[in-house]
């Protein structure tokens, strides 16, 4: 149903660029650009659920909130280079269950992400919010691993190609 929409994108001169370009700022860049982006947002998100958790405990939660700049400006990377992907590999991507347990995980950690910085500014150290911060160590963990599996995972490559 959606193969013209996955043709046309496929056809068009950024899909070709992307997958096809030597340039270092073709897929490879995007992909690191991607990986940068999961660092900032994952990583600080991660750090700061393992405070939770009762890691470095002279840090207070609440230190964590200076950071939610860098977690979004990560997250918007994320956007950005998840799009630029997209384009490179649509039917791969959207023909593929693994695609959507990623952005399942990655929607509910965001979800679970809110959550915690709100109970940081407040204090942060209630079992209710080592729960959740254990949960999101568990969605980032799984959205990581859905993601790298997408690599090695798919029913068709392109419209016309079907994996092997």
């Amino acid at each position: 149903m959606l193969d013209p929409v996955f043709a046309w994108i496929e056809s068009t001169a950024l899909n070709r660029w992307i997958v096809e370009s030597p340039s270092l700022f073709a897929f490879p860049g995007i992909l690191a650009a991607h990986t940068i982006g999961l660092a900032l947002l994952a990583g600080v998100n991660g750090a700061l659920d393992l405070r939770l958790l009762g890691f470095a405990r002279g840090i207070p939660p609440a230190t964590f909130i200076r950071l939610v700049p860098v977690m979004r400006a990560g997250f918007w990377i994320n956007v950005v280079s998840g799009v630029a992907l997209l384009i490179g590999y649509p039917t791969k991507a959207f023909t593929n269950p693994v695609f959507y347990l990623k952005l399942s995980c990655v929607a509910a950690a965001m979800v679970v992400m809110q959550a915690i910085l709100k109970r940081a500014e407040e204090g942060g150290e209630s079992p209710g919010t080592k729960r959740l911060a254990a949960a999101s160590l568990l969605l980032w963990a799984a959205a990581i691993t859905a993601g790298r599996l997408l690599a090695y995972t798919c029913t068709r490559l392109t419209v016309t190609l079907r994996c092997t």
